[in-house]
């Protein structure tokens, strides 16, 4: 056993994780930030240190898992939130209260923008409660203090900001009256009997979780998702993640945007378009990695998740030396250097799409489609990385999974065009 293996091994028992959905370069990072840390000079002492301290596990896992989540983030999935809410009141008669889960629940972004979009949308406090689960008691300890930073409110719409929390200079408190709505604790999906004891929910948000899993663990996760979703309950999932509950048994509920699942009883046949996709973006070509004609690398086409600044210059040259080397065909270069990328800087997702391209002309169609839902989850309109995973999934029979992409692309693709006019 290689000494990084042992370590990607650990993560896979410990956490599930799948080392292809986010790259080796990253976990051998985090063991060299934890070997630093530790003033440790080599991989053997450090491994012997974390097989005898669950808090060194601990400690791992945290380098490992980067949380990136901001309030609101992917906010129509909240405003249908609000509409199936009223009436599952409805349906339920108001006889108890709606319970609603986020998991995980990283800082605390999430379960607490579930309960201010409740609030905001005339629900009273009794009506709902709300869960929140994170494999991470660092996460939840931040979560609990509800203290947050200027890199947690992204977006336009800030008025919540106004409603539901007080400045303190830099720092923003969230009010005692959403916080009381919200129950934070530390649990991992793969334990067995997670929340067993408990009712089962009627919404339940697990977004951008499945695309870090190999496939047998997405299964197990699944299983364990439906388990605690309602009959009549509704699934939230990330915007890369769709073809996969497609796959499992759940259905779109057929709002755009909002990544809402339903479960249904039968698998059922793709079901025909009913209206032809309007200007639909073309296959691109499988056989080579670019075009005939090849464009020169843009910022349009890097789309880098938020991170702290650093130096602009050496990542976009690195950045640029690996389009070149893509679009000269020079595959094991670019990958290497894509790998070099990760070491030394933030991950991006053009980095996660050069790797899926990589590994889709090299005929890998499973690590092809783990890099590209990567890029996906950094950049969620990432155009070539949506274009490119429609095509993986059309060639593997999953019409329906790569009709989706398509369309996300081409409103994108309008989007991009009706703000280039203005």
């Amino acid at each position: 056993m290689s000494a990084e293996q042992r370590f990607f091994d650990f993560l896979k028992e410990r956490i599930g994780l799948d080392v292809a959905s986010v790259g080796p370069a990253i976990i051998e990072r985090a063991v060299r930030q934890r070997c630093n840390a530790l003033h440790i000079q080599g991989s053997d002492e450090y491994w012997q240190r974390l097989l005898g301290s669950r808090d060194e596990q601990q400690a791992l896992i945290e380098a490992v898992i980067v949380p990136e989540t901001w309030f609101f983030r992917y906010p129509e999935s909240f405003a249908t939130l609000v509409k199936l809410a009223t009436v599952r009141l409805a349906q339920i008669n108001g006889m108890r209260a709606l319970r609603l889960l986020s998991l995980p629940c990283s800082t605390g972004e999430e379960p607490y923008s579930i309960a201010m979009a409740l609030l905001d949308g005339g629900l009273a406090p009794h009506q709902f409660k709300v869960d929140g689960l994170d494999v991470s008691p660092l996460s939840v300890e931040r979560a609990k203090r509800a203290v947050y930073g200027k890199n947690s409110f992204r977006g336009q719409d800030t008025g919540f900001r106004e409603r539901h929390f007080v400045a303190d200079g830099d720092r923003y408190s969230l009010s005692e009256r959403v916080r009381e709505q919200v129950r934070l604790q530390v649990g991992n999906v793969l334990e067995p009997g997670l929340l067993a004891s408990e009712p089962v929910f009627d919404f339940v948000f697990c977004r951008n979780l499945l695309i870090y899993f190999d496939q047998p663990t997405q299964r197990q996760v699944f299983e364990v998702l439906k388990r605690l979703t309602h009959e009549e309950g509704v699934l939230f999932i990330g915007p890369a993640e769709g073809s996969l509950l497609g796959r499992l048994g759940m259905r779109s509920i057929g709002i755009p945007q909002s990544f809402a699942f339903s479960r249904y009883s039968e698998p059922e046949p793709t079901p025909a378009p009913v209206l032809p996709l309007p200007l639909p973006l073309p296959i691109p070509p499988r056989s080579v990695v670019v075009p005939p004609r090849p464009r020169p690398f843009t910022a349009r086409a890097a789309q880098p998740v938020a991170a702290p600044a650093e130096p602009a210059s050496e990542a976009a040259s690195l950045l640029a030396s690996i389009a070149t080397l893509a679009n000269e065909g020079k595959s094991a270069e670019a990958r290497a250097a894509c790998e070099r990328y990760l070491q030394q800087h933030e991950p991006v997702a053009q980095v996660f799409y050069w790797l899926g391209l990589l590994s889709d002309v090299a005929g890998n169609a499973m690590e092809a489609q783990g890099f590209y839902r990567k890029a996906l989850y950094l950049a969620p309109q990432h155009p070539e990385a949506l274009a490119h995973l429609a095509a993986l999934l059309a060639s593997q029979g999953d019409v329906a999974g790569a009709q989706r992409l398509q369309e996300r692309a081409a409103r994108s693709s309008r989007t991009a065009d009706s703000e280039l006019k203005r």
